[in-house]
C-alpha cells in the first residue's frame, strides 16, 4: 500500500479526492489517520504547519472528499451538494496587517482549509475547466484530473506514470 501522496489533479480539491487510493481497483487510505490529514494539508501547500485534526474533522473531511468525488465524476447526489455548499459558505480568515504596515496570512484551521477545498470544488465545477475533469485512462489507475491541455486530449493523470506505462505497453504489443 502506498501512503504517498499524489499531486497530478491539478487542483488542491481535486487531488484531495486521490487520498483515497486505487478506488476501482483495490482502495486503500492514502490518510488512515487524521494526523495524515494534517500532513496532506502542508504537503499540498495550503499552510506551514500541520494542524491537529480531531477524530470529528477527520470524518467530516473525509465526508467532504467523497461528496467532492462523486461531484466530479457526475453521479452527485442531493447530499453531496449539501456538504460542499456548508463547507463553502464558512467564512474565512482574511490577511491581517503587521504593526510594520505588511500584510501576512492569517492561521488557517481545519475548517478553514475544509472550506477552502470546497471553495475549490465550487469555482472549478462553475468555471470553464469543469467539462474537463477526467478519470486517468490506464487500466490500474482512477485518479481524476483537470485536463488543461490546448486540446483538451489528455487521457493520463501523469505521463511520467500511467501515460507511460501505456506508450511501453502499446510498443510492446506492437514490436
Amino acid at each position: 500500500m502506498d501512503t504517498r501522496f499524489t499531486w497530478v489533479g491539478g487542483r488542491p480539491s481535486v487531488d484531495f479526492t486521490a487520498t483515497l487510493g486505487k478506488r476501482e481497483q483495490a482502495p486503500f487510505e492514502r490518510i488512515p489517520e487524521p494526523a495524515d490529514l494534517g500532513r496532506w494539508f502542508r504537503e499540498a501547500g495550503l499552510t506551514q504547519d500541520e494542524p491537529a485534526v480531531p477524530g470529528r474533522a477527520y470524518r467530516q473531511a473525509v465526508e467532504l472528499r467523497e461528496a467532492l468525488y462523486r461531484l466530479f465524476t457526475g453521479t452527485r447526489h442531493a447530499a453531496d451538494l449539501e456538504v460542499v455548499n456548508r463547507w463553502s459558505s464558512r467564512p474565512l480568515a482574511g490577511p491581517r496587517l503587521t504593526s510594520e504596515l505588511r500584510a501576512e496570512s492569517a492561521t488557517v484551521d481545519l475548517p478553514g482549509l475544509l472550506s477552502s477545498l470546497a471553495r475549490d470544488a465550487v469555482d472549478l465545477l462553475s468555471g470553464p475547466l469543469a467539462d474537463r475533469i477526467r478519470t486517468c485512462a490506464a487500466d490500474e489507475c482512477s485518479l481524476l484530473f483537470v485536463d488543461a491541455s490546448r486540446a483538451g486530449r489528455r487521457r493520463w493523470c501523469s505521463m511520467n506514470t500511467c501515460g507511460a506505462r501505456a506508450k511501453m505497453a502499446t510498443y510492446r504489443a506492437v514490436g
